[in-house]
């Protein structure tokens, strides 16, 4: 089971950092950064800042920057509003959801496209050989032979081994 403490200690900490990035943080590098998720080790030394950056690579990195240079006054803050006897640290972590949502997406383009490359194919394609694959009995000589291979199994089954199972007396 999952310790509630830890959990709402992660979720102050998301709160306090967003609310901070967004109405205290006046660095021009930090872009549109969005707190994503807030991990914290078990002992609440230790919390990992995951985010996300809407825009280019290059406003990535200098978001990124722009958080590492304020972590202190971040980690400050969190510790004033938490009230614990120990801060924890904070870490930033760029989040890979949006790379890997992206690459998600790109598959599924990719398999969308070989479907409908297969469906143009099928479209006016008809099958080898017959219709219908199975085999049928053709006219009244073949439902006969049927009818007297069923009755051979039959007699086959009916009748008793020679053998071990007959005892002599």
């Amino acid at each position: 089971m999952a310790n509630t403490r830890v959990e709402r200690v992660a979720d102050q900490i998301k709160q306090i950092v967003a609310r901070l990035i967004h109405n205290k943080l006046k660095d021009p590098r930090l872009g549109m950064v969005t707190v994503t998720d807030v991990r914290v080790t078990g002992d609440l030394q230790h919390a990992s800042v995951f985010y996300t950056v809407l825009g280019s690579e290059e406003e990535r990195v200098q978001s990124g920057k722009a958080l590492e240079s304020a972590t202190g006054m971040i980690r400050s803050s969190v510790g004033k509003q938490l009230g614990l006897r120990l801060t924890p640290s904070i870490e930033f972590i760029p989040d890979a959801l949006p790379d890997t949502a992206k690459t998600l997406e790109d598959l599924l383009a990719v398999a969308r496209a070989r479907d409908e490359e297969i469906r143009r194919r099928a479209e006016g394609a008809t099958p080898v050989g017959e219709a219908d694959p199975y085999r049928k009995p053709k006219g009244e000589d073949a439902a006969t032979a049927a009818v007297a291979e069923d009755a051979e199994v039959q007699d086959e089954a009916d009748e008793p081994e020679t053998g071990e199972s007959e005892s002599t007396v």
